[in-house]
């Protein structure tokens, strides 16, 4: 099921109206596709646009012709569409860069990270229950000084004005 295009388009321009923050983005996403096919979700992408939402999000394309006749529908527009990239759904598994030329400019990874910590915390607890340790474990771990670089933990102290001793 899916809400009615009226109501979706009133749902987007309220939150238009309401916007204070000229950075937050109204971003619409429509999940048409697997109900009204691919053109009941160009359609109501256009109305949202329309409606006045900074990006359109189509869900559950299906094929890379998809994609392609999605993009074309918004080939003279200046909206950013989005990509949902999700291990084992229907999507055809494609890069950053072919979505980019076929004229995506957002791309969501929004499991692979969670999917690949799931993995290790597995093997790491498998390896717990077999040996009772974590000691041949230690060399596919991140050590602290390393979390600290990614995160850019010393810049955060300086912000903050606390220093770690």
């Amino acid at each position: 099921q899916v809400v009615d295009c009226q109501v979706m388009c009133d749902k987007i321009a309220a939150a238009v109206s309401a916007k204070h923050d000229p950075d937050l983005l109204i971003i619409a996403r429509t999940d048409a596709r697997a109900v009204e096919g691919i053109e009941g979700a160009i359609e109501r992408a256009k109305a949202y646009q329309d409606a006045g939402a900074d990006a359109i999000f189509p869900e559950a394309l299906e094929s890379v012709e998809d994609f392609e006749r999605f993009a074309r529908s918004f080939k003279n527009s200046r909206i950013p569409l989005i990509a949902n990239m999700t291990e084992w759904g229907k999507t055809p598994l494609l890069s950053v860069n072919e979505f980019s030329q076929l004229g995506y400019r957002i791309v969501l990874f929004p499991m692979t990270m969670f999917r690949l910590m799931a993995k290790s915390m597995e093997m790491g607890l498998m390896e717990l229950q077999s040996q009772g340790t974590q000691k041949e474990l230690l060399d596919l771990m991140q050590p602290r000084s390393e979390l600290y670089r990614v995160l850019r933990y010393e810049a955060y102290n300086d912000v903050d004005g606390v220093r770690e001793h």
